[in-house]
């Protein structure tokens, strides 16, 4: 099976080169983000209190996630694999996520990290925030709180991939075209 963490601060880049690499190796993507807007766009419990956060540029709690994720993983059991956009965001997550691909006898193959600085991401989900219709692409200060969410609470688990040998970073700067071969050729060398 291939799972493959696609990492990046939001604005990277990581939901258009998941849909290309989903087409090209036949996975499932698994987005958090997706997961969550669908909640939201049902009105259910778990998504008007996601809302309330998202909305704040704040990141939704592990338990919560966590539980999304255990949910879809044992409902997909004969996927060639996943990529996974948006998780984990923690050590704690990436922990939780290795105990429950273990349980399913697989494993994390590699993290691919976006690499993207920060002035170009906020140009970048102003840009989306005008089609998006999504409140947290419309504000920079709420931009720039995601991003800075993103580096202190999210960027520390590339640590935990590169002690485990899977870190490739790629630079998500250029033509679509061009970063999804720079991904292939990092997956292909797998």
């Amino acid at each position: 099976m291939l799972n493959i963490v696609l990492f990046g601060p939001p604005g990277a880049g990581k939901g258009t080169q998941s849909q290309l690499l989903i087409d090209q190796y036949h996975l499932m993507h698994l987005s958090t983000g997706d997961i969550l807007r669908g909640e939201i766009a049902q009105g259910t419990e778990l998504g008007l209190k996601a809302k309330s956060i998202m909305d704040r540029g704040d990141l939704i709690p592990d338990e919560v996630v966590i539980s999304m994720i255990r949910s879809i993983l044992e409902k997909n059991l004969n996927a060639k694999g996943f990529i996974f956009d948006g998780f984990p965001r923690t050590t704690t997550q990436a922990e939780s996520l290795d105990e429950m691909l273990d349980e399913l006898n697989t494993s994390i193959s590699t993290m691919l990290s976006l690499d993207v600085d920060d002035d170009e991401l906020t140009k970048r989900l102003l840009e989306r925030g005008k089609s998006s219709g999504r409140a947290d692409d419309a504000n920079e200060s709420i931009i720039r709180n995601r991003i800075q969410e993103y580096n202190n609470k999210t960027a520390p688990l590339k640590e935990f991939y590169t002690q485990q040998n899977k870190l490739q970073s790629i630079e998500g700067v250029g033509s679509i075209d061009a970063i999804n071969a720079k991904l292939c050729e990092a997956i292909d060398q797998l």
